[in-house]
């Protein structure tokens, strides 16, 4: 029996109406999705590609990842994770597995790819809208000019090394590392030329176009991200 192709789908950041027409028929065609489950139940990318994509009648598969920093649960997670993907790869059936903006940046369905290409599986990589271009259009700014640098880290990445590198800064997921990243561009003065947009194409989207006159004062969410301008 011939195996199923496992696909990652990048379904941007949020607006049902940036998910690509490739991103839609691959969806409509696969009979599989799979999609990150949180421990309450949410499956916020489903619901993000159900508003674009008519998946009646198809088997949905929940994926449970860890969120800590632990390599060995980190593993344990992508592996199981893997195992419940190949359950339909190995009857023949093509599995799509959704993910929040570019399948190529950030995603968990790097893991699994890996670990089923190993496995002796195809798979194959639909790409969206990254977050961070979304962001930047949502705060109608450009990020790279002629031989200009764009420098994207995570928010809890090194803030002084990434912070003092040349050109514009990008700070994906700096939700939980909002006091530090703040005091961070404070002690630069560089508040001024930094930008955040929170839950960008999401409900509850926050915009912070100028973080010397206005900064998040409660905790922000996982999808928090910050532009420095050079």
């Amino acid at each position: 029996m011939k195996k199923g192709v496992f696909y990652g789908v990048g379904i941007g950041p949020g607006d049902p109406e940036l998910l690509t027409v490739k991103a839609i028929r691959l969806l409509e065609r696969c009979p599989v999705i799979a999609a990150p489950q949180t421990k309450s139940g949410e499956m916020l990318a489903l619901d993000i590609a159900s508003r674009a994509v008519d998946l009646q009648g198809k088997t949905v598969v929940p994926l449970h990842f860890v969120m800590e920093r632990d390599p060995e649960r980190l593993r344990k997670s992508h592996l199981a994770a893997a195992e419940a993907v190949e359950a339909y790869l190995v009857q023949g059936q093509d599995v799509a597995m959704l993910n929040l903006g570019d399948v190529s940046i950030y995603a968990t369905y790097s893991y699994l790819m890996e670990i089923l290409r190993e496995r002796g599986y195809e798979t194959a990589m639909i790409p969206g809208v990254p977050s961070f271009c979304a962001v930047a259009a949502c705060l109608n700014v450009s990020l790279t000019e002629m031989n200009s640098t764009l420098h994207i880290a995570p928010g809890s990445a090194a803030l002084k090394e990434t912070l003092d590198l040349p050109g514009i800064k990008i700070l994906m997921k700096s939700g939980r590392q909002m006091p530090a990243v703040l005091a961070a561009l404070a002690e630069r003065n560089a508040l001024e030329r930094s930008m955040l947009v929170q839950n960008c194409g999401l409900p509850g989207e926050r915009v912070y176009p100028d973080l010397s006159r206005e900064a998040p004062t409660e905790g922000m969410g996982y999808f928090a991200t910050v532009i420095v301008k050079e």
